[in-house]
């Protein structure tokens, strides 16, 4: 099966994040998006066919001193429970 994510915005309500720093959160969470999908799979609604305009994920903390790495890596985490196989 060919999953196809488009993620055309990502909103960062109070997180400052320059250009260099972008470039890894995007990286990561690409990456671990990736892998959980490829683990796990996609929630039936979605497999069927079925488009998502739009996501509500779910919400996350950012610990202080959180590395780019670790930021990707969480949002990949909440935008999976709204799209992923549970």
């Amino acid at each position: 099966m060919n999953i196809r994510l488009h993620i055309e915005r990502l909103v960062l309500d109070g997180l400052r994040v320059n250009a260099s720093d972008g470039a890894l959160l995007k990286a990561s969470l690409e990456a671990e998006l990736g892998r959980l999908l490829s683990e796990s799979g996609i929630n039936s609604e979605i497999a069927a066919g079925g488009a998502l305009p739009r996501l509500e994920a779910a919400p996350m903390q950012v610990r202080r001193g959180a590395t780019p790495a670790q930021i990707g890596s969480g949002i990949a985490h909440s935008v999976f429970s709204g799209v992923g196989k549970q």
